[in-house]
């Protein structure tokens, strides 16, 4: 059976879009309160001032120095439901892919009973979230499009994965992401591109996915590779696509392993990607080739040596974590691929990182 999936259901595009939350929101709200959960690197700044909080409203400054963890979210859930009675209109995140799933996880956790942590896997929220919009300020990740929200748990970094999780508006305004730190967004859009080597080499493809990821790696190579006025346009673009791309399939070898790096060295995504994927010219050699290129051309240095002196123990934490994402290797390598791809070959790969 093909699988129904779930899109978002409205979406903005533009420079200065982001003036326009004000009346998206009023459309939405009800007798009860907006909650904003916006990245506390904008505490103090212009961005903070533009955010139209009314009388009654909650805004959350969250903390994304380290990714999202499931206790995180339920505290999050915890202060918002001490807040007012009542589930409120709505839930806003305003940041990064980190703060975009904060925002994701704590809307579905608002009506789901339990933890965030008993929820990482694929399809076992039963109970829509409250509404809620998403607002990226960094591109890259496609959090602002897919129906996963990356949480790190007590035992596994893994999604929560449905189509509940999916935002109900999103607004894409280029100008939210003028000035970001050339190393962040270098990294957040090598989450994009690597995430679209990885569709289109997979065994999942289709043409929707194809689609979109040929797109989406078409934009990434203009904004990394030549000189456009709008990369920021086109970077937010490549993000979108690059999101839609695996709605429909999968990313693979690299996501995997750069689960198991964020779980027990608390490496962030986007950053852990760019290691594992230096060291996969087996998998994705064309790929790697081009990586290394805009490496060089935006003068990036990547983090080196940053497994040597993990215990034994740790290693096979890492591979643990990695090796339990079946469909992602699947995507990678086949239905044989724990044939192909054993836990000694992971390990082995971590300790040449």
């Amino acid at each position: 059976m093909f699988r129904n999936f779930r899109m978002i259901s409205s979406v903005v595009f533009g420079r200065g879009s982001f003036n326009q939350l004000d009346d998206i929101l009023s459309a939405k709200r009800k007798d009860a309160f907006m909650v904003f959960l916006v990245d506390d690197v904008f505490k103090g700044k212009a961005l903070s001032g533009r955010v139209p909080a009314k009388e009654g409203d909650l805004t959350i400054f969250v903390n994304v120095d380290d990714e999202p963890k499931t206790k995180y979210v339920d505290s999050l859930v915890a202060q918002v439901k001490g807040h007012a009675s009542g589930l409120p209109d709505g839930v806003i995140g305003i940041g990064g892919g980190s703060t975009l799933d904060l925002a994701k996880a704590v809307s579905l956790m608002l009506t789901n009973p339990g933890s965030a942590a008993d929820y990482q896997g694929w399809d076992l929220i039963k109970i829509p979230a409250v509404y809620h919009v998403g607002i990226p300020t960094l591109s890259g990740t496609g959090a602002e499009v897919s129906r996963t929200t990356v949480l790190t748990g007590p035992t596994k970094k893994l999604g929560i994965n449905s189509d509940h999780t999916v935002f109900d508006q999103v607004v894409l305004d280029p100008e939210l992401i003028a000035g970001v730190p050339k190393d962040q967004w270098f990294y957040t859009g090598m989450d994009c591109y690597i995430h679209c080597v990885e569709s289109l080499q997979g065994t999942f493809l289709n043409a929707f996915s194809q689609a979109y990821g040929e797109k989406a790696l078409e934009l990434c190579r203009q904004v990394y590779l030549e000189d456009w006025p709008d990369s920021d346009d086109r970077l937010m673009m490549a993000s979108y696509f690059g999101g839609m791309s695996i709605a429909y399939s999968q990313v693979g070898v690299c996501h995997a392993m750069s689960y198991g790096l964020a779980f027990v060295l608390g490496v962030h995504h986007g950053i852990g990607n760019s290691i594992v994927f230096d060291y996969l010219d087996a998998f994705y050699p064309e790929g790697v080739a081009e990586f290394r290129a805009m490496l060089e051309k935006i003068k990036i240095e990547l983090p080196r040596n940053i497994t040597k002196d993990l215990t034994e123990e740790q290693l096979d934490t890492m591979t643990n974590v990695a090796f339990g994402l079946a469909p992602l290797w699947e995507n990678a390598l086949g239905k044989d691929w724990q044939t192909v791809m054993p836990k000694e070959r992971i390990k082995e790969l971590y300790r040449r990182m």
